[in-house]
C-alpha cells in the first residue's frame, strides 16, 4: 500500500512511498507529481515538470518528432495536441 510521509495541505512537497519501491513527489499547492527511485531523483523530476507546467521548457521541432519515431509530414501523426504539432 503507498504511503504519504507528510500531507497536511499547506505549500510544499509530500512524498508517497509506491508500492513497487518509486518515490512520488506531490507538489501540494499544484497538485503536480512526478517520480523517482529516491527522494531527491523524485524532486528534481518534480522540479522539471513544475518547470514545464510554468511554460518554461523548449518547443518541440521536427527533429524531436523523428527522434520519437513520429514523421512530422504524416497526417496521421496530426493528433498530435496544438503545443506539439
Amino acid at each position: 500500500m503507498a504511503t504519504a510521509t507528510r500531507d497536511d495541505g499547506s505549500e510544499g512537497v509530500t512524498f508517497i512511498h509506491e508500492d513497487d519501491g518509486q518515490i512520488t513527489a506531490v507538489d501540494l499547492e499544484t497538485g503536480i507529481a512526478s517520480f523517482g527511485d529516491s527522494k531527491p531523483e523524485a524532486l528534481a523530476m518534480l522540479a522539471d515538470a513544475l518547470e514545464l507546467h510554468e511554460g518554461g521548457g523548449e518547443p518541440v521541432t521536427d527533429a524531436d518528432l523523428k527522434a520519437w519515431g513520429l514523421d512530422p509530414d504524416d497526417e496521421r501523426d496530426r493528433g498530435l495536441p496544438e503545443f506539439m504539432q
